[in-house]
């Protein structure tokens, strides 16, 4: 019996003890997080390639994915061309826009987050969370560090270069964020504004499905 098999639907813990089960596959996990990490689609040859598997394990391993609700699939045409001889759509995957996460025991963290949001929101604090915000960043051990898409790669962000601006493909503060757009993100920009070195200007610059903040570099630098 798998881990799917035993949980109770009803139950959101063994819910998500099921999806997160499915990642105990290093090669799977090795594909969810290349897909999750990329901004476009993935197809199947492209995903196969970037961890090392044959296209049929990684066509199996991505499927799966998509069963347990981590991926989502839809269909193009890879070569780019159109009308007779084109082709057919390949399957393709991107990472699926739902949140899995599991405590033990259980603790309730977001329902902190949203009643100290609805707080700060309703006091007008929002300049005070910003201050708060941009120190925490400057005291971040890593703050000013010359990699600074590697530390935003530590920290879940999921960068990747647009030309020369550098987008968040995730946002950590995601379930906040769409509560509380204009104070999470506020205070998001704040924190990234401390952890960056003065070579960086974060910017609000929302990338679609993403984080709302982009970050380019001064040209002094």
């Amino acid at each position: 019996m798998t881990a799917e098999d035993s949980a109770d639907p009803a139950d959101p813990a063994d819910s998500a003890f099921a999806v997160l089960g499915v990642l105990g596959d290093p090669v799977r996990r090795r594909l969810y997080r290349h897909v999750a990490a990329t901004p476009g689609a993935v197809g199947r040859d492209a995903a196969a390639e970037a961890v090392g598997v044959t296209r049929s394990l990684a066509a199996f391993h991505l499927d799966k994915l998509v069963e347990a609700g981590l991926l989502e699939v839809s269909f193009q045409r890879l070569s780019g061309r159109t009308g007779p001889g084109a082709g057919r759509p390949a399957k393709v995957y991107r990472r699926a826009e739902g949140e899995h996460s599991v405590s033990v025991p259980p603790r309730s963290y977001d329902a902190a987050g949203r009643l100290l949001a609805e707080v700060v929101e309703s006091a007008g604090l929002d300049r005070e969370l910003q201050a708060a915000a941009r120190a925490a960043g400057a005291a971040d051990p890593d703050a000013g560090a010359g990699d600074l898409v590697e530390v935003l790669r530590a920290r879940g962000y999921q960068p990747f270069w647009d030309g020369e601006t550098l987008r968040l493909r995730n946002c950590p503060f995601h379930a906040l964020a769409a509560e509380f757009p204009a104070l999470v993100c506020g205070m998001n920009l704040a924190l990234l504004e401390g952890l960056a070195s003065e070579e960086w200007s974060p910017a609000m610059d929302p990338c679609p499905g993403g984080c709302c903040v982009a970050l380019s570099k001064n040209k002094s630098h």
